[in-house]
C-alpha cells in the first residue's frame, strides 16, 4: 500500500492476483489498524510499511470485510455513497495488492 490510501485519491493498479469484489475478503492477520480521527494507521508486520487510511469510513469498511459475504456487501453496509464506490473499489484493489487485505477461502 502506498503511505496515503484513501478513498477519494484511490490506490495504484493491483500488481498482485486479479481483486474480485464480489469474493470475501477480510483485513490479513499481518496487519494491525490503530483507529485516529482520520482514520487509521495501518501497519504491516510482514513488510513493515507503515500506511493510511485516510477516512473513517474506509476504516468501517476494511474492518468490516470479515462480517460481509463480499467486498461489495462491506461497502453498503459501511453507507459508502454510490458515487464513491469506484474509487473505494480502487483503494481496496490497491490493499489487496500490498497485502493489506486479503481473500477468505
Amino acid at each position: 500500500m502506498s503511505t496515503n490510501t484513501d478513498a477519494p485519491a484511490g490506490a495504484g493498479p493491483a500488481t498482485g492476483p486479479a481483486f474480485d469484489p464480489d469474493r470475501p475478503f477480510r483485513c490479513s492477520p499481518s496487519v494491525a489498524l490503530r483507529p485516529e480521527p482520520f482514520g487509521a494507521l495501518v501497519y504491516h508486520f510482514g513488510t513493515r510499511k507503515l500506511s493510511f487510511l485516510k477516512t473513517p469510513q474506509l476504516v468501517d469498511v476494511v474492518s468490516g470485510l470479515e462480517n460481509h459475504e463480499s467486498v461489495h456487501a462491506s461497502i453498503e453496509a459501511a453507507g459508502v455513497e454510490e458515487a464513491q464506490r469506484p474509487a473505494y473499489l480502487r483503494a481496496l484493489a490497491g490493499l489487496a495488492a500490498n497485502g493489506t487485505i486479503e481473500e477468505r477461502t
